[in-house]
């Protein structure tokens, strides 16, 4: 299934969710700069290129691609009071086939930290995910340390499902990472009879 670019706008109480556009290259680099000793702790190792204007060129356009094939939901949160960009939140790696599944990642602005617009656009893209593109697993993952983001998951439905051993490269080093997922129809720890 094809996202097209312009039809993807997932509206929530507080912000629209939609793909990076080229004009949002100063938002998007004074935010991540602003916010670059909160987010380097969580993320890959920055490029020395990574607030360039040719890579968010390259971002924008890997997203172009992405939304085109289907293979990913990559969204800006922007909030509608003042249209000021929080962060963004991305459903990557979307397969279809018999695991109609897609993963989560997602970032936001020091500002913006614990005011619940991480959760909103959680839910919004997982209820999107699930009632639009008729996916039935989002998966996600976090460090173990990372308090804050794995409560968020857990508030937004995700259940804990074990530890990824050197799963990605975090701020330079292979991490661990614990698992979560949250199912359209969660059956985990039910059976037949119950």
């Amino acid at each position: 299934m094809r996202l097209g670019r312009k039809k993807v706008r997932i509206v929530s109480e507080r912000m629209l969710l939609r793909p990076p556009t080229h004009g949002d290259f100063r938002a998007w680099s004074s935010l991540r700069q602003d916010s670059r000793d909160f987010l380097e702790k969580w993320e890959p190792l920055w490029s020395k290129e990574h607030l360039s204007r040719r890579n968010f060129t390259n971002r924008v356009y890997w997203s172009t691609r992405a939304l085109g094939s289907g293979s990913a939901l990559p969204l800006f949160m922007i909030r509608r009071e003042d249209d000021a960009l929080l962060g963004a939140i991305t459903l990557d790696n979307i397969r279809r086939g018999p695991a109609q599944a897609g993963t989560l990642g997602y970032w936001v602005g020091a500002p913006f930290a614990r005011q619940g617009y991480m959760r909103e656009a959680i839910l919004a893209v997982v209820h999107h995910s699930f009632e639009k593109l008729d996916l039935s697993r989002i998966e996600a993952a976090c460090l173990p340390e990372n308090a804050p983001s794995r409560g968020c998951l857990e508030k937004c439905s995700f259940k804990y499902e074990g530890v990824a051993q050197s799963y990605l490269q975090i701020n330079g080093r292979w991490r661990n990472h614990v698992l979560y997922a949250n199912l359209r129809t969660d059956r985990r720890g039910r059976t037949d009879i119950g």
